[in-house]
């Protein structure tokens, strides 16, 4: 599989970006060592639970979540989704490529700040083997319609 159909028409239609294969990889943090960039600037999405429906937190693969954090700012509960859930929500992408990319998937999302002080950020592309290289202003035209807060801390 390459990049997956729905980001990939998305993306060609809002940003300019490239495309770097990679060897398969299995998370992102392995992703981030595979292809040489730093953990920071690698985005990944963390499929939340959220008063009945999903929220996307986009985050830097060196960095987890703190949902309590995350339960202050928005004001609501929220919980790590299932894997079954995750699957169903993106459908085009392989098990465990969550592209963090919410808006082309009927998403609303949550941006970490820590992510967007990053000159170039990478992204899964819906795959184990393809990542996408953007430009910070290429990401924040990505993330323009999002929530933005400060929910993650360093591994």
């Amino acid at each position: 599989m390459t990049v997956a159909p729905s980001l990939q028409k998305y993306l060609d239609q809002t940003v300019t970006y490239e495309l770097i294969s990679h060897d398969p990889t299995m998370s992102s943090t392995r992703t981030a060592e595979a292809c040489h960039v730093p953990g920071d600037c690698l985005a990944k999405g963390v499929v939340l639970r959220r008063d009945g429906g999903y929220l996307l937190a986009i985050l830097s693969a060196s960095r987890h979540i703190h949902l309590s954090d995350l339960r202050m700012q928005l004001g609501d509960e929220v919980a790590l989704a299932s894997e079954d859930e995750i699957t169903k929500l993106f459908c085009d992408c392989e098990r465990g490529a969550v592209p963090p990319v919410g808006e082309c998937y009927g998403l609303d999302v949550i941006v970490d700040d820590s992510i967007e002080a990053q000159g170039e950020i990478y992204m899964e592309g819906g795959d184990h083997a393809t990542l996408i290289r953007l430009g910070r202003g290429q990401f924040a035209r990505l993330t323009a319609e999002a929530w933005h807060g400060r929910f993650t801390a360093h591994d």
